[in-house]
């Protein structure tokens, strides 16, 4: 029901909406990862809106009095965030994990996870343009310990 919703209905057709007519995220993947214009496509509707959205939350928290503002965005470099943001992160996962991850928590195929991941930038592009990098390949504790670290360090 976001500002995006008829849109992307438009883009797909009714078919991706499940029963309770919210739109099935895997059904539009499975389209997406197969098709590079309807991939450009979905992003046209997206990504601006996406960017807009962030900004107006920053505005709203920078004006309550927060000091810190975290923005957590798969194509975050790019979509050219680095621009607003004061430091960059990176979440670093070894590839095998990540592609276990996708099976595990999206129900993804190898072949897909695969997919996905190659469709990314590399590891190396990210890492050269963080100011932090936290490592997340093990315990759950280990990376909010570097976490609190990162924000120990701004």
């Amino acid at each position: 029901g976001e500002i995006c919703y008829s849109q992307v209905i438009a883009l797909f057709g009714e078919h991706i909406l499940k029963k309770d007519k919210t739109i099935d995220r895997k059904a539009v993947s499975d389209v997406v990862f197969g098709s590079e214009i309807m991939r450009q496509s979905l992003d046209a509707i997206i990504h601006p809106a996406v960017r807009q959205y962030i900004l107006n939350q920053i505005e709203q928290q920078r004006e309550a009095g927060c000091s810190l503002v975290v923005v957590e965005a798969a194509l975050l470099l790019e979509e050219h965030y680095e621009k607003f943001c004061d430091k960059v992160w990176y979440v670093h996962t070894d590839r095998e994990i990540r592609i276990s991850r996708l099976m595990e928590n999206r129900g993804y195929s190898r072949e897909k996870s695969e997919s996905i991941i190659s469709s990314q930038a590399p590891d190396e592009y990210f890492a050269k343009h963080a100011d932090y990098i936290i490592r997340n390949n093990g315990d759950i504790k280990d990376t909010w310990l570097q976490v609190e670290e990162g924000i120990r360090l701004l």
